[in-house]
């Protein structure tokens, strides 16, 4: 197949464009001039990064250059997207998750392309939050636009779990909201989601379907994750337990300052999102039962936290966490 892919440059992005190259598809990827984190990346870093996928650098924001610099009149297959936006903040989610998606949709519609696979997030279950508001109403555009859809709501990435490593190997304790077990999560590893999107284009059971995907293995607790690292780097387990309350209230100081101080607004939000994710299971949410059920929630892959933190430790692999570190 013929793929349209935005999003290209995430970790996520380049796995996904990874294994689509090994199915033999052929991936046209629209990307920024500056990629990367913070933009580090020049165009040629970038086309390295994408090798065997074809690059064009275009602001995918702007329809024009969309459709120019992007589509170029040509014949796609599907178009699939991991674009995000970088923060979460509220202003910059309804731009990127929404209204960009929204205008490639349309864009879809219009050149004829049959199919739209989207990463979405698990957390849009239960939203408390602007960017996961975002999310829903191109979810709602997406399953009612007529297009062939495939919605892959992933659990946790390995990516914002390997924040803490640094601080443990400085001597640092492992901090824990609560007593480290209020929640947990089935966390996916970049190849193996990129390669569950990628069998999104092919495999008639997951076409117009919400997917919600984990890693392989049992549902993880935060506390489990210290224990685990303690061990790997043969060090005393030492944790500082940071009570949620104190989260409530730097949200609260942060919103009632950002009236005088737009700025701190968006502080705020943040802060509600490093609460939520702190107090919220990234597992399938039970309306019904008002609970979060690891046995819902699909596995799918190989390759474990675990098996990642082993990698971090050793130097075999590295992680920029970006705009995604929360310690």
């Amino acid at each position: 197949m013929r793929v349209l892919m935005l999003g290209a440059t995430g970790t996520i992005g380049l796995a996904t464009v990874k294994a689509l190259l090994d199915e033999g598809h052929q991936v046209v990827c629209l990307v920024r001039n500056k990629a990367g984190v913070k933009g580090a990346w020049s165009t040629d870093q970038t086309r390295e990064k994408l090798a065997g996928a074809e690059v064009r650098v275009c602001n995918v924001q702007s329809i024009e250059e969309s459709k120019n610099l992007g589509l170029r009149g040509e014949t796609f297959d599907a178009v699939v997207s991991c674009l995000a936006s970088r923060t979460g903040a509220p202003r910059d989610a309804w731009a990127i998750d929404y209204r960009t998606h929204s205008q490639w949709l349309n864009l879809a519609k219009t050149s004829g392309i049959p199919q739209f696979v989207l990463l979405s997030a698990i957390c849009v279950q239960k939203p408390l939050l602007g960017f996961q508001q975002a999310k829903l109403a191109f979810e709602k555009e997406l399953m009612s636009s007529g297009l062939n859809y495939s919605i892959v709501r992933p659990t946790a990435f390995f990516k914002s779990l390997s924040g803490q490593i640094q601080r443990l190997q400085q001597g640092k304790p492992f901090l824990l909201f609560g007593d480290g077990k209020i929640t947990a999560c089935k966390p996916i590893s970049d190849d193996d989601l990129g390669r569950f999107i990628s069998a999104c284009l092919s495999d008639k059971a997951l076409h117009n379907c919400i997917l919600p995907v984990g890693g392989p293995g049992e549902a993880i607790t935060p506390l489990q994750q210290g224990e685990y690292l303690f061990k790997l780097l043969g060090k005393t387990p030492h944790y500082k337990h940071v009570p949620v309350g104190l989260l409530d209230v730097i949200i609260a100081v942060l919103q009632t300052a950002g009236w005088l101080i737009p700025a701190l607004k968006d502080k705020a939000e943040l802060a509600r999102i490093g609460r939520y994710y702190a107090t919220e299971s990234m597992l399938v949410w039970n309306s019904q039962t008002q609970a979060y059920e690891a046995d819902a929630t699909p596995s799918f892959g190989s390759h474990t936290l675990f098996d990642h933190y082993q990698q971090l430790v050793s130097g075999q692999v590295n992680v920029q966490l970006g705009d995604h570190s929360v310690f």
